[in-house]
């Protein structure tokens, strides 16, 4: 009888531990589907943009933030407009970069053969980055009112460690270059992700290539936000 009872306790105590952990495994898909959700919300498809594939593993909860969510209505229609007009220029100004239209905002992309180029293991801001810089600085000059976020990639080759550095220099040699051409600095966030968030296979030299990429997200700002709301309401 004694037997008995402690093969229960020892079965009643594993099934307590069984569902104690299911329990915690359940709380933290239920964080993992929260961030996510939080995520979408947050401008899923500008993200999509920057980081490729990756946005619904783990994605980067502080950029989401920085994106915000989407206008919808009337006054995201306004903002969609004004925002195809600035795509559009961008295009015109810069026929080599990768310009998307995604949710309210436009990213750019820049690689290493459209138009802001970095010398192997370099940062610096070459004359041929300048002029693409300076044609993009007329055109936020055109279109104050929006918010800018840059950011920072590197390829798979070499350490992990240096490549975050190296993506973190190089995001913010282009954020610095823009401010210093005459843009206002509150306008700007900064990131960057190393070797992390590839779009393309880094095991091929083209692959490689694309990977090593700055992107600028353009995003509408409260002024623009609020302007279009009030405009819809009329």
């Amino acid at each position: 009888m004694n037997t008995f009872i402690n093969k229960l306790k020892i079965f009643t105590l594993a099934g307590i531990v069984l569902v104690s952990f299911a329990n915690c495994k359940a709380v933290d898909n239920a964080n993992n589907k929260q961030k996510g959700a939080v995520i979408g919300a947050a401008g899923g498809a500008v993200l999509g943009a920057i980081i490729g594939n990756n946005v619904g593993k783990g994605g980067n909860g502080e950029l989401g933030a920085v994106i915000g969510g989407v206008v919808g209505g009337g006054a995201g229609v306004l903002i969609g407009n004004k925002m195809d007009k600035q795509a559009q220029k961008i295009e015109e100004e810069i026929p080599g970069a990768e310009v998307e239209r995604v949710d309210n905002g436009i990213v750019v992309t820049f690689d290493e053969n459209s138009g802001v180029y970095f010398d192997t293991e370099k940062y610096n801001i070459n004359a041929a980055s300048q002029q693409t810089l300076n044609k993009l600085v007329n055109v936020f000059k055109e279109y104050p009112d929006t918010n800018i976020l840059v950011v920072g990639h590197t390829d798979s080759s070499g350490p992990e460690a240096y490549n975050m550095t190296l993506s973190k220099n190089r995001a913010y040699a282009v954020t610095n270059y823009l401010i210093s051409a005459g843009l206002n600095s509150g306008r700007f966030t900064t990131n960057w992700f190393g070797e992390s968030q590839p779009k393309y296979d880094n095991t091929t030299a083209e692959g490689r290539a694309k990977n090593r990429r700055v992107n600028i997200a353009i995003l509408p700002n409260e002024k623009m936000i609020e302007d279009a709301k009030k405009e819809s309401n009329h």
